[in-house]
């Protein structure tokens, strides 16, 4: 054995897992979704405007979300903008659906990330006046792409049916891929 074989260490891989959810109460909660698929939640959000089109949303207990727009719509810049604050709420959606279907499928999660783009356009300036003759379905995302980076304690193929079993389960993302009724009215 030459000195140089002698000295260099022996390597140890070591692998850090996310931190998990408790998937008994995840199962106790799905158990509770199929004797009751009916039932529903209530999300609720307060808007506050603070100026030109920078807004603070609260929910719940938490620090409010900041919402404005770029200097080139004539904002400050200084928090995203209400379409890239959409894409936040469909990439956490789709992080918890992927962490919960892992967690269902006893699958360890090494590392995580949704990468999201969606093509938007405002030619009708929000209704101030642009584009008169758009309709709803021209307004808003004109097309989404997410790609999720998933790795984890099972085969390619298996975190690619978790990733598309979340998608297909995901509240947002079918909220943003089918119409719901919607509804809007000045508080008295």
């Amino acid at each position: 054995m030459s000195t140089a074989e002698a000295t260099t260490p022996e390597v140890t891989t070591v692998k850090a897992y996310l931190r998990p959810i408790d998937r008994d109460g995840l199962l106790a909660f799905a158990e509770k979704g199929r004797n009751n698929p009916a039932s529903r939640g209530t999300n609720k959000v307060h808007t506050v405007m603070e100026g030109q089109y920078r807004s603070l949303s609260y929910v719940g207990n938490h620090a409010p979300v900041v919402v404005d727009e770029p200097l080139h719509l004539f904002g400050e810049d200084t928090a995203p903008a209400p379409g890239e604050i959409v894409l936040s709420g469909l990439g956490g959606c789709l992080a918890v659906g992927i962490t919960a279907v892992a967690t269902w499928k006893q699958v360890k999660l090494t590392k995580l990330e949704v990468f999201m783009e969606g093509d938007i356009g405002n030619p009708a300036a929000w209704g101030a006046g642009g584009a008169l003759q758009k309709t709803p379905p021209e307004m808003g995302f004109q097309a989404i792409r997410v790609k999720v980076v998933v790795e984890g304690d099972a085969s390619p193929e298996v975190l690619d049916e978790i990733v598309q079993h979340a998608n297909f389960y995901s509240p947002v993302a079918n909220t943003m891929r089918n119409p719901i009724p919607f509804e809007i009215s000045r508080a008295a």
